[in-house]
């Protein structure tokens, strides 16, 4: 199967048993033929804490929540359910700078 996730997809993603499966934007590039087939993702939640990482999201497709900055991690495309829709350009930057800033890249 020819897999062909790009950055800023939101996906349904098995996060296992203790994280059970949601939704959570694709943040890596793609990856090329003898490339580990993995993506890295920051997980969306409905469980709004207010924090400075998170970013809030709205869509008529999802109930209301964020995603999570300090919620990141690595899968295995397996791991990826199905397809759900892109985030627009300007809220993947908002996210973009919210990872960036718990992983101390930025002020």
């Amino acid at each position: 199967m020819a897999w062909r996730i790009t950055r800023g997809e939101i996906w349904l993603v098995d996060l296992g048993m203790a994280a059970k499966v949601r939704p959570c934007l694709i943040l890596s590039v793609p990856f090329e033929g003898d490339e580990k087939a993995v993506v890295t993702y920051v997980a969306r939640t409905t469980q709004v804490h207010g924090g400075r990482f998170e970013v809030e999201h709205v869509d008529h497709k999802f109930l209301p929540g964020v995603f999570d900055a300090q919620n990141i991690g690595t899968v295995p495309v397996p791991k990826l359910e199905r397809f759900l829709t892109r985030l627009s350009a300007d809220k993947l930057a908002g996210v973009e700078a919210a990872v960036q800033r718990w992983l101390g890249f930025t002020e």
